[in-house]
């Protein structure tokens, strides 16, 4: 049987069967050509029990449809295909069997990639019986953990998985191990137009800046700004500055940016600048403040009833 290795939380937890519970899904790890072959030699041994690992045929496994990694590194690939033909696959596949004779991929669809690479007729596999719920919450926290998914691939896992298994936000932050907020501004990414989001998918944009072009209400201001991201030469800092410039602008089309005078000619503390930014970084969304250090107000700004809800969430923790 092979070892366990150290998970995060979430992981560990779905893995768990509470009946000895399989090896969880780990990426390759360099270990000797002994440990490769006590591996195989556990494989062939016997029947299909929780933590039996079998042999089976690599074209019988199949993606699973729920997994949020939808593209794959080809030199990555090509450099785990290298480690399988020196040292075999040290940590076997989780796979459901689909009833047809082929096996879902529950956890490990890159070392199954990797495999068909180096030419391996049959890999080995724990085969578990898992509903469709779990399997694509491993597969997400799978992906989570052990490799990095870009922004808009995160962002629609946790939607999928919240829609799927009927969680809040809350309930989802505390199962992927993750801060409240962290899964908030992860989700946020989605309500951008599509072509900022495939912008973020290829690295032209990053979620910081995707985050600032958010908080831009005005559709043209907003297609403006991105444009001028795409040249590069605007950090995620200046894009926050420019966005908080845009939704300053009074109904008049006069600036009201950060330093500049407000209210009876008094100038705008750094301090309150700060505190907004805060504000905006806390609850994921456009917040402005209309005062000085010694009082004012707090304006909060939501898109949808489930955006208010979201905002609440946060303010009554």
């Amino acid at each position: 049987m092979a070892r366990r290795i150290g998970l995060g939380r979430g992981l560990d937890a779905l893995l768990d069967n509470n009946d000895g519970s399989a090896p969880a899904a780990a990426e390759e790890t360099n270990a000797s050509p002994a440990a490769a072959a006590s591996g195989e030699a556990a494989s062939s041994a016997g029947t299909n029990k929780a933590n039996d690992i079998v042999q089976l045929p690599a074209d019988k496994l199949i993606p699973n449809p729920g997994q949020p990694r939808k593209s794959f590194d080809e030199t990555e690939l090509n450099e785990l295909a290298d480690s399988i033909k020196t040292y075999g696959i040290i940590q076997p596949i989780i796979a459901a069997d689909a009833g047809d004779g082929t096996y879902i991929i529950i956890a490990g669809e890159r070392r199954t990639r990797a495999a068909k690479l180096a030419g391996l007729d049959t890999v080995p596999v724990i085969i578990r019986d898992y509903t469709d719920q779990k399997r694509l919450e491993v597969s997400l926290i799978e992906n989570i953990q052990r490799t990095d998914l870009n922004p808009i691939e995160e962002a629609a896992a946790y939607k999928n998985l919240m829609d799927f298994s009927n969680l809040s936000q809350d309930e989802l932050a505390m199962r992927m191990g993750k801060n409240r907020s962290t899964v908030a501004n992860a989700l946020r990414l989605l309500k951008l137009p599509i072509q900022i989001q495939k912008s973020v998918e290829e690295g032209k944009v990053s979620s910081g800046h995707a985050r600032a072009l958010l908080s831009v209400a005005d559709v043209k201001a907003r297609e403006k700004l991105y444009t001028e991201m795409l040249k590069g030469d605007v950090s995620v800092r200046e894009a926050e500055k420019r966005a908080s410039a845009i939704n300053a602008e009074d109904s008049s089309g006069k600036s009201k940016s950060p330093g500049a005078k407000t209210g009876k000619g008094k100038k705008r503390p750094p301090e309150i600048d700060a505190m907004e930014e805060k504000f905006r970084n806390k609850l994921g969304t456009k917040v402005t403040i209309d005062g000085d250090l010694n009082n004012g107000k707090i304006n909060i700004e939501y898109y949808s009833m489930e955006d208010l809800e979201r905002i609440y969430e946060i303010l009554s923790n």
